[in-house]
Formats: C-alpha cells, structure tokens, sequence
C-alpha cells in the first residue's frame, strides 16, 4: 500500500478491474492532498440509456463513517459474483442503471475525519439555509477549526460539486430514480430518512415516500428501520440532497421522480455493546469488532433489493394518481406531521 493510499480505495480499484467490461468507471474528481491526489471515482453497472430508472448508491460523504462506503463495496462483491450466474439480476439490469460513488470523501476516509481536507463537512456545503435551528451541528461558518463547518458562502467544496454532477448526469435525467446516501452515528436504530433536512414541512413527493414505506413494511414486516423525514430529528444548513431535490422539482419534467433517501446506520447500538470503544477514533461511527462488522457488511442488502426492484414496478408508490394519491399524501401527514 502506497503512502496515500487506503484500503477502502484499493477494494473499489480492486472491483472495479474484476468487472471489466461489465462496468463502466470514470474518475469525477481529483483531490489534492499532501501532495498527491485522491480520486474520486463512480461505476455503473446496466443500461446506459436515458429512459431507464436509476439507482444510486453514495458513500463517505463523512470520512469517519467509512462503514458506509465498506457497506457499498461490500454489495459491490455481492453483484460481481452473481453476475457470473444470476440471469434474473442481469435481466433487471437490462432495464435498470446503478451508480455507485463508494467514496465521495476520500481524504476524509483517508485521515479519519467527519470533514474534508478544507475542514468543510459536505453535507452542510450546500448554498440551503435551515429553518428553525442554529445550533452548532446545524453548521456555520464561523471557523473550519470546528466541526459543521460549512465553508465558503460562494463555492461549494469539489466533493460536494462531483456528486452533485452524478446525480444531475445520472438521475435527473432518468424517468425515475432513488439516491441512497449512507451514513452511520445517530442513535440507536436504523433510519431511512427522505427530505427535508432543512425545514419541518412536507417535500413535494411525500406521498410517493409514505406508499413507498407502506409497501416495504407490508413485504417486509419485520424490519427494523424507521422510516421518517429528516426533519423529525434535527434540522440543518446547507444540505446536499435538499438543495439537488430542490433544484430537480424546480426545473424538470414533473413526469419525472427523484427521490433521495439517507440510510443512517445506528452506531449507538455497537457502542453500547462495547463503551470502551468511545475512545477509539472510530469507535462512535464505525462497527470496530469483526463480527459485528460483518453483521453490518450484509445487513442492509434486502433494503437494496426491494428499492431496485421498487424502481422497476413503480405502479403502487411512483405511479399514484388521484385518490390515491390524495389518500396517501392524507396518511403521510397525519404519520409524520400531525
């Protein structure tokens, strides 16, 4: 392993070799760091037409929560081997796109840190003002010594403008499509949130997400995510997947669905297991014992499946007109903003 190298790195270089003419990988940015530069790569696997549905899967935006990147690598391995059998995941592919971006952050994975190597943390980059909260972890502008440190007012950090161009390249342009952005550390369970993360009020597809939820809970009863918007937590500045959903609704076909999604992997459950690891650099975000890692590497592969296969057959949750649509938008409100 070369100086500025890491392992998370060299598995997706690794993979990305495996697959071949299988994939296609472009490198969307470099980084410069200690003078080297870190790449910023992405792969897509299936059709490269326009009119097929597209998922996306992004990882590391904060480099201390590499499990989200090691998770994504790890279904990486997954899709390599059953390509070499599976007709029906090829089949599916045939009609469907996934992009993957493992490592948004690279040199945050690489030195450990929540932030960029400018101090920014990119999901408080974007130019979004939050409403009603101006607590700290919100973010600020005050000083990049600091943790949530926004950056500069006028341009966004290279990261946070590379995955804005996937997602504007990839997904805007598709009929419909799903980002899912993995994180890990807040609280004790699994939360798939959808906007926004910048006010308490419902975004425009909120009853596209409540039919969504409704159809994963009635396939899969016993999950154990909690399913919300952002909001209910915490509100926040300058979020990346508010500011692109905002600008999707803004200007494109409203025929069109975007919905992005964050997968926040509760890594509180693991440190009360093991409170010793609190003192442990990764010890707050990242699973640290093997099994446990493990445990995490496959936990959420039938989240990924039932959101592919969602994108494929969208006429119970993306294709509501009407009453349906009506009845379902009525439940979400009365879910989430009652």
């Amino acid at each position: 392993m070369s100086k500025h190298s890491f392992v998370e790195l060299e598995q997706f270089e690794s993979l990305a070799s495996q697959f071949g003419g299988r994939a296609r990988v472009e490198t969307l940015a470099r980084i410069p760091h200690e003078g080297c530069d870190f790449p910023i790569y992405s792969l897509m696997l299936g059709s490269m037409r326009q009119d097929v549905p597209v998922f996306a899967f992004f990882g590391g935006v904060h480099g201390l929560e590499k499990i989200g990147s090691e998770v994504i690598l790890s279904y990486l391995q997954t899709l390599l081997q059953l390509l070499d059998w599976d007709e029906e995941l090829t089949s599916r592919l045939e009609r469907s796109r996934l992009v993957f971006v493992p490592i948004v952050n690279p040199v945050g994975v690489y030195c450990g840190t929540r932030s960029n190597g400018n101090g920014v943390d990119l999901m408080r980059n974007a130019p979004v003002e939050g409403n009603g909260n101006t607590r700290l972890f919100s973010g600020h502008r005050l000083s990049h010594r600091l943790p949530w440190y926004r950056g500069s007012a006028s341009q966004m950090e290279a990261e946070a403008l590379a995955l804005c161009r996937v997602v504007e390249t990839q997904l805007f342009t598709a009929p419909l499509a799903i980002a899912l952005d993995l994180h890990s550390g807040f609280g004790i369970h699994d939360r798939l949130w959808f906007p926004y993360a910048s006010r308490k009020e419902a975004f425009p597809h909120i009853a596209q997400a409540h039919a969504l939820k409704t159809l994963f809970d009635r396939c899969y009863p016993h999950h154990f995510y909690k399913i919300e918007p952002m909001s209910q937590e915490y509100v926040i500045n300058g979020d990346l997947w508010d500011y692109l959903y905002d600008d999707f609704v803004q200007s494109h076909d409203s025929r069109r669905l975007f919905m992005p999604l964050t997968l926040e992997m509760g890594s509180w459950l693991w440190l009360r297991k093991s409170p010793l690891h609190l003192f442990q650099r990764h010890g707050l975000f990242h699973p640290l014992l093997p099994h446990r890692q493990q445990r995490i590497l496959r936990r959420h592969f039938t989240l990924f499946d039932f959101l592919h296969r969602s994108l494929l057959y969208p006429s119970k949750w993306a294709g509501l007109d009407g009453e349906q649509l009506a009845l379902n938008r009525r439940r979400a409100m009365d879910l989430w903003y009652a």
